[in-house]
């Protein structure tokens, strides 16, 4: 009696949202979508969760999610701990060697097996991996002046297809290697682009802080809801894309050009925003195609 007073209880709205989001469950089913991960989503212990519990549901609904995640804030707490001032040029950390070593430890193991473990406390199956692993993320340096900062040469998608075939998500952090066994710190947004184009990703989500691309910055109403990808241009000589949105948006256009089909830019500070995006007509943010 108690379960029919309760399911009584299930709004008329609540209904709609199941009964809409049916259509995208049947485009996603079997899909591949790779989540780029990081900002003050991953800081904040609630919201982490909530988007944790996205990508298990999205699992569990037969959607095959790749969660490809950064790290940057703890990896200055943990030079800071060892006395090491970090460095930027350009938006990317200056890397000695040392400091290679520091985000490896910090992206492969406390941060990697953190969310491995949070999946798996929500009823999910993950397997952390990292660009080391299987020689999945080839790399050379970037630039000299910025060290043991990994341009990506190649990714090998095979360990993670086979981690996708037996049901399991890949939780992967961004270092690469190079034949002379140096390691490189890489870029997640680049790296979350060239894995969604290698595997022919039907959606690579880009978790940010903000709601996507706006015409007036400082009015969220000029959410932009859908850019091509050869419309990027001219908003960039607009202004309208600036700052530090402009390598974000040549991500997406990587990834479009690499084969994915849709990439979306949205807030992960909102909870939830991976469900409301994929399992919505409205969606939140704003997609490329």
């Amino acid at each position: 009696m108690e379960n029919i007073d309760n399911n009584s209880k299930i709004s008329a709205m609540q209904t709609d949202i199941l009964v809409h989001a049916l259509p995208y469950i049947q485009k996603y089913t079997n899909k591949i979508v790779v989540v780029k991960y990081g900002g003050n989503a991953m800081i904040n212990e609630d919201l982490k969760n909530n988007v944790m519990q996205d990508i298990v549901l999205l699992s569990l609904i037969g959607i095959k999610v790749v969660l490809v995640h950064g790290g940057g804030p703890e990896i200055s707490d943990m030079l800071k701990a060892v006395g090491k001032e970090s460095k930027f040029v350009n938006g990317l950390r200056v890397t000695d060697e040392e400091t290679a070593q520091i985000a490896l430890m910090v992206l492969a193991g406390k941060i990697n097996k953190n969310l491995v473990n949070i999946i798996g406390s929500l009823g999910g199956k993950a397997i952390g991996l990292c660009g080391l692993d299987a020689g999945m993320i080839e790399a050379e340096q970037y630039n000299e002046d910025l060290g043991f900062v990994g341009k990506i040469t190649h990714i090998n998608q095979k360990p993670i297809l086979d981690i996708l075939e037996k049901g399991y998500i890949p939780v992967i952090s961004t270092v690469g290697f190079d034949h002379d066994g140096n390691v490189y710190n890489i870029n997640a947004d680049t790296a979350a682009a060239r894995i969604a184009g290698k595997l022919a990703a039907e959606s690579l989500i880009s978790m940010t802080d903000i709601d996507g691309i706006l015409r007036d910055k400082d009015d969220p109403s000029t959410l932009i809801k859908k850019i091509n990808a050869s419309e990027a241009p001219q908003l960039m000589r607009e202004g309208i894309i600036s700052g530090g949105m402009i390598p974000k948006v040549d991500c997406c256009i990587e990834a479009i050009r690499r084969g994915v089909r849709k990439v979306f830019i949205i807030n992960g500070t909102t909870p939830h925003s991976i469900l409301v995006e994929i399992l919505t007509d409205e969606g939140i943010g704003t997609m490329f195609v």
